[in-house]
């Protein structure tokens, strides 16, 4: 069946004029995506979210009841407001051998190569198929990936291994750090300020937190367990305080949201157990002297576990293979690629695009990151056509 054919420099200037920013709706892009492969003969799937403002999109290419190899990339991107840009964000923009768009290098670059690959790999006798999967949510907390992995194996067909196309400028990374975000609500209690004694103050409480998650960020960065990464150890960050209500009023509320990121060899709760005893144990009980209403709660809200590929990995093998690489990296960012492997999907991170120039104005991606992802395709058509 001949359908709609563009190469990854079109298939780009497509995907970027839909704004996918994550507070927004991708369905238009779905939309866009599933029309395509229509016309090529191809069925999609979706993994909607309930309302139906945003889904996920499934496609296999290939023989079915074969397990095959997985391309994973998201669709949404970060926002652009406040930042300068010189170009319309959601206009590609062709300056030299740069290619300017939000979402350019992270992650539609990608996207738009496998797109742009379909009729090639539909015109190969595949003996393993090929899995598009298309997410959402991916940068606030790759939410939008776990239904569809969830779908993999029942409702969907289950690839054997995927490879998640961030930008790693086509190398190939086997690890990355683990993200972990939490907010903790501290109550105390509302008094003049000129009589403190009568009051719990939320926000020196919250205070005292900050500053026992300011030790553990000194003593993760010490043990400088992680040489592999850049910079090479666990980092903790308190992201943003809110609370009170005027000067001449004790707060009784304050919020901290904070996060961290663990190497692999860091237990996460080892982090998490020490907070909240220090909450309970140190900070508490002063509160609830005072005010037996005062609290300390803590809510995880968001979790990406962190990636180690295990020697003998089928998927940092075959992306070696056909990179033509020798060496594997890992990197401080996190990527859906962890989860697939959490699911027991053998998975591996490389992509076309500088991780450098993700959420940045200006965003960019050199066409020629583009063509390297095509011949990286194009040895992925072979091997599939072989094996």
């Amino acid at each position: 069946m001949s359908g709609q054919s563009y190469n990854p420099v079109e298939m780009l200037e497509k995907l970027v004029a839909f704004d996918t920013t994550s507070a927004k709706t991708n369905i238009p892009l779905i939309e866009f995506i599933e029309d395509y492969l229509a016309s090529h003969g191809l069925e999609t799937h979706r993994v909607q979210t309930d309302d139906g403002m945003k889904s996920s999109l499934h496609a296999v290419i290939g023989p079915a009841g074969v397990p095959g190899i997985g391309l994973s990339g998201h669709s949404d991107v970060v926002p652009v407001t406040d930042q300068n840009w010189n170009t319309d964000p959601f206009t590609l923009t062709k300056k030299g051998s740069r290619l300017y768009g939000r979402g350019s290098c992270d992650m539609k670059g990608f996207i738009s190569c496998i797109l742009s690959h379909v009729p090639k790999f539909q015109k190969r006798d595949l003996k393993t198929p090929i899995h598009l999967l298309i997410s959402y949510d991916e940068e606030v907390g790759c939410t939008g990936v776990r239904p569809m992995i969830s779908e993999l194996g029942k409702r969907l067909p289950a690839p054997r291994l995927v490879i998640v196309g961030e930008p790693t400028s086509m190398k190939v990374v086997d690890a990355h750090k683990s993200i972990h975000g939490f907010e903790t609500c501290v109550t105390g209690k509302e008094s003049h300020s000129g009589k403190p004694h009568l009051g719990v103050n939320a926000i020196m409480a919250a205070g005292q937190l900050v500053s026992e998650l300011t030790r553990i960020d000194s003593e993760m960065r010490a043990r400088s367990d992680g040489p592999r990464f850049d910079p090479p150890y666990t980092n903790v960050a308190v992201a943003l305080i809110e609370g009170g209500t005027a000067r001449n009023i004790t707060p009784k509320n304050c919020t901290i949201a904070w996060m961290f990121r663990t190497v692999p060899s860091t237990d996460p709760d080892e982090i998490i157990s020490r907070f909240e005893k220090f909450a309970q144990e140190e900070v508490l009980p002063a509160m609830k002297a005072v005010s037996p209403d005062a609290a300390i709660e803590t809510v995880q809200t968001s979790r990406v576990p962190s990636l180690n590929a295990p020697d003998g990995s089928p998927a940092v093998s075959l992306a070696l293979k056909l990179a033509g690489k020798n060496d594997t990296f890992a990197v401080s960012y996190g990527t859906e690629g962890s989860l697939f492997e959490e699911a027991g999907f053998s998975s591996v991170i490389i992509g076309p695009g500088d991780i450098a120039q993700a959420h940045a104005p200006d965003e960019f991606i050199e066409e020629s990151e583009l063509e390297e992802c095509t011949v990286f395709l194009d040895k992925l058509s072979d091997y599939a056509e072989a094996s």
